[in-house]
């Protein structure tokens, strides 16, 4: 007992370890915002941060573009999620989906945004497919399409990522609705397929993935790496302009940067709201829908779109991956041929070295980060299996709150208050940094996988002699490998795909894969930025694989452990 007292303490640990900094954060954002920052000899209180704000000259666009691009991109990212499950859930064409769709949650945002850049700029793979025989450039064709002025691109690169996450959060919830008797009721009263899923499985569906679907629109309106790739730069978005401003050398620059973090973080808050009150209008037209008994609605048209919408996401992340290792090791590629003259090392040869460096820094993050949150993964949910804890809707929020506030809200002031107290940046700043954005991936991967847990074999063991530590180590934890090693892929790749906490917290003496890849996006190097973003997705799927083949290898004589 005295062993499991200390356990008690681990939830709020956790909830430490992921609140902690953002607060910590908020606090020092708020500081400059007003002026004070004493590290560059700034006492006064005053507003002059934002009406500086306010006078810069894309501050009107910058806030545009955050609020249309989030909303565009996560209605469609869950237009496409419903419609896929709506149309085709339990069919051999939905399961190959899911198994194409599930890998691609693994690939950083970064990598991915490169992949579909090269896909669909002027002189991408799509360009040069249909050329010239039907589009007729000889060369290519004077057309911004990347980094276009209304963030078009930028929201195709959040659709291809945000629409492997929202599935996975689906499926998780149907196992919680009966969503498959619902269908069948459904459609014995003569309901189309997708009308009947819409009207009698997607608003309890919906209720268990309203929190991702705001940590999508979260994050929809502040990412920084997809913008940079993908957004306009003239101007850029807010969230891009801020980390401009915190890396200016001018100290002061950071008090303005202050304030449009605040802006930002006050946008996102209002988006929120405005999706909530969104849901409520949905939800009564949706009611009265439901009421007039329309038994199909477009049936076949929207299981199409569906499909062809889903092929379509996996298809562009794919081949936007293929694409990245071609120019990693393309030699002389001439315009508009399909597929490079000659093919090199040399690329790889030549940036070898520091991607051995970076590399092992961003194993080392993440393996520390990941390896922390497991720890107070399991000690929670154990605390909360020997002591009866019930995890409420409250606590359910605080899991995903670090995921809906955004980064350019906190991190800043995060770094400002460690400039502030004379703390040096560097590698365990960076690992906490991580582990607020890995330990909810983390706990969300493993929760459901330990409540599932049959509690009868813990009590035959501890009928057997064994402690509440011996359950868990010697029964509860083998049982339970093929899980946790599932989480601890999800926490690598999490880490691994961090650019904002690494940059800042790090405070550019730490560099990733991540970082040195986003670094190149202004350069133009195809070559050099096809090597980084591989590696880059070869470190983030490398844990995947593993999670996949131990159980079997190491249980292969045991099958109902290997498939647990």
């Amino acid at each position: 007992m005295r062993r499991g007292i200390s356990i008690r303490w681990l939830p709020l640990l956790t909830v430490l370890a992921m609140l902690g900094p953002v607060v910590a954060g908020l606090l020092g954002t708020i500081a400059p915002a007003f002026g004070y920052l004493p590290a560059a000899n700034m006492t006064e209180w005053t507003v002059a941060p934002f009406v500086d704000l306010f006078r810069w000259g894309g501050f009107p666009h910058a806030v545009m573009l955050s609020v249309t691009t989030g909303f565009l991109a996560t209605s469609l990212s869950l237009l496409i999620t419903v419609l896929i499950i709506a149309g085709w859930h339990g069919t051999r064409a939905f399961n190959l989906i899911r198994r194409l769709l599930s890998p691609l949650l693994s690939v950083p945002h970064a990598a991915s945004a490169f992949g579909i850049a090269f896909l669909i700029t002027p002189s991408g793979w799509v360009a040069r497919a249909f050329s010239p025989w039907l589009t007729g450039w000889e060369r290519p064709p004077d057309v911004l399409i990347v980094q276009d002025h209304w963030g078009l691109a930028m929201v195709v690169g959040l659709v291809a990522k945000e629409v492997p996450f929202l599935l996975l959060m689906s499926l998780a919830a149907l196992g919680q609705v009966n969503a498959k008797s619902s269908a069948t009721i459904a459609a014995a009263l003569g309901y189309g397929r997708v009308t009947g899923w819409l009207k009698t499985v997607f608003p309890r569906v919906y209720a268990q993935i309203r929190l991702p679907v705001y940590v999508v629109l979260a994050y929809s309106m502040s990412t920084v790496d997809v913008a940079i790739v993908l957004g306009p730069n003239t101007p850029p978005t807010l969230s891009v302009q801020i980390v401009k401003w915190m890396s200016d050398p001018d100290l002061a620059m950071r008090l303005e940067a202050a304030a449009a973090a605040l802006v930002q973080l006050l946008l996102v808050i209002g988006a929120l709201i405005w999706w909530r009150g969104g849901e409520i209008v949905v939800g009564i037209l949706g009611a009265k829908w439901v009421m007039r008994g329309t038994r199909s609605f477009g049936d076949n048209a929207l299981r199409i779109v569906g499909l062809g919408a889903g092929v379509l996401v996996c298809t562009g992340v794919l081949l936007g991956l293929v694409s990245l290792g071609v120019w990693s090791v393309a030699g002389l590629w001439s315009y508009p041929d399909v597929l490079p003259d000659s093919l090199s090392a040399r690329s790889w040869s030549r940036h070898w070295g520091n991607i051995f460096d970076t590399g092992i820094t961003t194993l080392l993050i993440a393996v520390c980060a990941t390896f922390i949150a497991v720890l107070l993964t399991l000690g929670c949910l154990e605390a909360e299996y020997r002591f009866d804890f019930t995890m409420s809707e409250r606590g359910v929020f605080l899991l995903y709150l670090p995921l809906m506030v955004p980064q350019t809200a906190f991190l800043p002031g995060l770094q400002t208050l460690m400039l502030s107290a004379g703390l040096k940046s560097g590698f365990v700043p960076v690992v906490l940094a991580h582990l607020v954005f890995v330990l909810p991936y983390v706990f969300l991967s493993l929760s459901d996988p330990f409540r599932a847990w049959d509690v009868r074999f813990g009590t035959i063991a501890a009928a057997l002699g064994r402690s509440a530590n011996g359950v868990f180590w010697r029964v509860r934890l083998p049982m339970l490998l093929a899980p946790v090693l599932t989480a601890v892929a999800v926490g690598f790749a999490a880490s691994v795909g961090q650019y904002l906490p690494t940059l800042l917290v790090g405070g550019g003496r730490l560099s990733t894969l991540t970082t040195e890849a986003v670094a190149l996006a202004a350069g133009g190097d195809r070559r050099a930025i096809g090597v980084y973003g591989l590696a880059q997705t070869v470190a983030a799927i490398l844990p995947f694989a593993a999670a996949l083949l131990l159980p079997q290898i190491i249980w292969r004589n045991r099958r109902g452990l290997s498939d647990a």
